[in-house]
């Protein structure tokens, strides 16, 4: 299909008032896409909703949807996580794409204010059709809920060709991760047309808006794969201590501040000199789902611990010296030449950063008895190439023994949306 027929054009200039006749369709008929996308690690939420004691602040917190750039990069990094991939579904046409993130992002300007998925809500609609909102978060507040919407490179062109005329449009660099050392990926948890985050200081929260969405995108895409993360592994803010990964350790202590606005601007956020000129202000996230060998690990002598990681487990501390933030020194031996530290630090990469918001996981045990549990890292960078570089430095780090990268994706991010208008918009122009 081409970009010039008259409803093509119309629905690329209307404004998300409200949801589309397919959006309020898929509300009515969505219940087993809902359904699948809360499936995986619904036990972990269940049980971690029971303890919502916080700051009255963070319970209260609402962040803007709209925006110069998409929430959920540089937000706070939230307690929770709900990560959804999609598919759009077959015989879906250009109209039926522009649709979808049109309802999508009316819905998400909703929920992340603590409102219902639509003014009718819950409860307040026709008593005899399924309600418009699920109503799980009624009464909560918006519990600093964001929600960051992605792109993915089969959306522009797969195996059936450019389904909604933009394989021209394509990013360069968007296209599928090359096969890196020690990759074990499971097909099933990986990739994707589209993919949402949803991270709040609330489980219920971020499943909340998950299972709306997904019921939203009935009949015009489906839930690809999930995955629930809990306890940040980084932060974006310097008020935010420092987190830990399931391994123990501090995690993301170099990272990229939001107030950084200027390694923001050189590494993060796409420039309007980049090509393709519509992505001006995006950015391009990877999510590699990192199984943790948790019993392996738990084996190995605090020292050796200390030495594969390169710093010192309790005050994370690089093990040359010095508190927390203190540069590392890497003349000397105290650090291995293949710690995690030192094969991952700017100086020794020409300069190369991202920013991470990593969560962790833990979806029960495996078939063997052991914690299926790890990393979901997510990184945000001006160009894959940055964490292409950086992933394949890592080929010789000492910490591969005990991981395994067993799910990965890659999506274009375009900036934020105006008022009035829709995430991608700038995809149809």
């Amino acid at each position: 299909m081409t970009a010039d027929s008259p409803e093509e054009s119309a629905a690329a200039a209307s404004p998300p008032t409200g949801l589309s006749r397919r959006g309020l369709l898929g509300l009515a008929l969505g219940g087993g896409v809902a359904s699948l996308a809360v499936g995986v690690g619904a036990g972990l939420t269940g049980g971690v909703a029971l303890g919502r004691a916080r700051a009255e602040a963070d319970a209260e917190s609402a962040y803007e949807f709209f925006g110069a750039h998409q929430a959920g990069i540089t937000t706070p990094v939230q307690e929770h996580l709900h990560f959804a991939s999609f598919d759009m579904m077959p015989r879906t046409d250009r109209d039926d794409l522009i649709t979808l993130l049109q309802d999508w992002t009316y819905a998400a300007s909703r929920m992340t204010q603590g409102l219902e998925v639509s003014a009718t809500g819950a409860v307040g609609g026709d008593a005899e059709v399924p309600p418009d909102d699920t109503g799980e978060a009624l009464g909560l507040p918006a519990s600093g809920l964001t929600i960051t919407f992605g792109l993915g490179p089969s959306l522009f062109q797969n195996e059936d060709g450019d389904r909604y005329g933009i394989a021209s449009r394509r990013p360069e660099s968007l296209e599928r991760l090359p096969a890196f050392l020690g990759d074990d990926l499971d097909p099933q948890t990986s990739h994707g047309d589209l993919c949402i985050q949803a991270c709040a200081d609330d489980p219920q929260v971020a499943v909340h808006a998950i299972r709306n969405l997904s019921r939203i995108a009935f009949g015009r895409a489906r839930l690809r794969w999930s995955q629930l993360g809990f306890g940040k592994t980084s932060r974006t803010t310097s008020d935010q201590a420092t987190p830990r990964n399931l391994f123990g350790f501090k995690d993301g202590t170099a990272n990229i501040l939001a107030d950084d606005t200027a390694a923001l601007d050189e590494s993060v956020w796409v420039a309007a000199s980049d090509e393709p000129s519509w992505m001006a202000g995006g950015s391009y996230l990877v999510a590699r789902k990192i199984a943790m060998l948790i019993e392996t690990w738990d084996r190995v002598r605090l020292s050796e611990q200390d030495t594969i990681i390169g710093r010192d487990k309790g005050v994370g501390a690089p093990l040359s010296g010095g508190d927390e933030f203190a540069a590392p020194d890497f003349g000397g031996s105290a650090i291995d030449a293949n710690a995690h530290v030192r094969l991952a630090h700017p100086s020794q990469n020409d300069g190369i950063r991202i920013l991470r918001r990593g969560f962790n996981y833990v979806n029960g045990n495996n078939d063997l008895g052991r914690l299926d549990a790890g990393l979901f890292f997510l990184s945000y960078q001006r160009d894959p190439q940055q964490f292409i570089a950086l992933q394949r430095r890592l080929s010789t780090d000492r910490m591969n023994e005990y991981i395994r990268h067993v799910g990965s994706g890659i999506w274009a991010v375009p900036a934020g949306a105006k008022p009035g208008s829709y995430v991608g918009a700038g995809l149809f122009d």
